[in-house]
């Protein structure tokens, strides 16, 4: 049984829609970034923010803005969403909902419980679309995105869903803001993962939604690893042992080997303790031949649905390969105290793009892995 995509959307700072996202990061365009005052005393906050009209929602248990960023990125995918209802019955479409934030801001003013409930946007869809079936939230922090493709898998696999909508989605709020600021690893200037010169991350809002069934045309779910660090709560073991073990987890379920990976979109948060793990792992398997970059310069660590507009990034990648992988964005200096990997230039060409990895880590040291595949 093949486990696979067959519809996919994204909305981010780059863009309304996939495609443009899609063209905007193959340039590398880092232009849709502002700076936002306000937030953090004497200190600027570089943020990838989206703007566009977004629909409105009537149920006060359910206005909140991840809920319409769902709506808005929804629509993009009607047809294939009306054909899903068409093709199953309502109580054998699951829908999973990845996100770390919920309506967190919005509870700050309205006080309703129903907007910070992580369960939320989960119920909402499920709602929305009438569905009498599964549904669920995966909120395991900035690996969230991945994870929900490994449950949906499962789901399908046990005869549980024919088919799942995964929905990723955070807005951008002040919570993480004061949290990764706390953490200090929040930049105040573009974000510049493997560089010797980075000084932390930027914050991004996103939706990606997905349509997942089996057997039939669509992106293939190659491979998936998981595994738990049990190290420190905000920070990754510099050792990467267990990213190492998600890493051979994922290529063994694949049913492949490391050379057979054409691309790997990183997590590359832009902090020193996520860089140094991530490229120790990365060496230890992978070596320094595979391109390698992170979208997160162009995007925004978008949080609970940064794995989803990363995962989005890589299906369009291999749906519409056009000679170029998506470039690493840093000022050319690599920090050489980091074991060496293979970096995206711009506008370097590649003769092909089959087969995707995507990394994504959590606080608490969950890490996921996915690797996608053309059919």
């Amino acid at each position: 049984m093949s486990i696979v995509i067959t519809g996919y959307e994204a909305l981010c700072n780059l863009g309304n829609n996939i495609d443009t996202i899609y063209e905007k990061a193959l340039a590398g365009d880092v232009s849709y970034f502002e700076d936002l005052t306000g937030y953090l005393k004497d200190t600027t906050v570089h943020a990838g923010i989206i703007h566009c009209e977004l629909p409105q929602i009537y149920e006060p248990d359910y206005n909140i803005r991840s809920n319409r960023l769902i709506l808005k990125t929804l629509d993009l995918l009607k047809e294939k969403i009306n054909s899903l209802l068409e093709k199953y019955s309502p109580d054998k479409i699951g829908v999973i909902a990845a996100t770390t934030n919920s309506g967190v801001e919005e509870y700050e003013k309205s006080h309703n419980p129903a907007h910070f409930e992580l369960g939320n946007s989960a119920c909402f869809l499920h709602k929305h679309l009438n569905l009498k079936g599964f549904y669920t939230t995966v909120s395991t922090a900035c690996s969230s995105g991945i994870k929900a493709f490994s449950l949906a898998r499962d789901l399908i696999n046990n005869n549980i869903s024919d088919a799942v909508i995964i929905a990723c989605v955070d807005s951008f709020t002040k919570l993480p803001v004061f949290g990764f600021h706390s953490l200090e690893v929040l930049s105040d200037k573009p974000s510049l993962p493997f560089s010797k010169n980075r000084k932390g991350m930027n914050i991004g809002e996103a939706c990606a939604i997905f349509i997942v069934e089996k057997d039939t045309q669509g992106i293939v779910i190659k491979g998936l690893g998981e595994s738990s660090d049990i190290y420190h709560p905000t920070t990754p073991d510099p050792q990467a042992k267990e990213v190492i073990k998600a890493i051979s987890t994922a290529l063994t379920d694949a049913k492949i080997t490391a050379k057979d990976i054409d691309y790997i979109n990183a997590h590359g948060t832009g902090s020193s303790a996520n860089d140094l793990m991530e490229a120790t792992a990365i060496s230890a398997i992978l070596g320094n031949k595979t391109p390698i970059s992170s979208t997160k310069p162009l995007t925004g660590h978008c949080l609970g649905a940064a794995a989803g507009i990363e995962t989005a990034l890589c299906c369009k990648l291999l749906d519409d390969f056009k000679g170029m992988l998506y470039p690493e964005i840093y000022d050319g200096i690599y920090d050489d105290n980091l074991p060496e990997i293979k970096l995206v230039k711009k506008e370097e060409h590649y003769p092909q793009c089959k087969i995707c990895m995507c990394s994504s880590f959590g606080f608490g040291g969950t890490n996921a892995i996915l690797i996608l595949g053309q059919q």
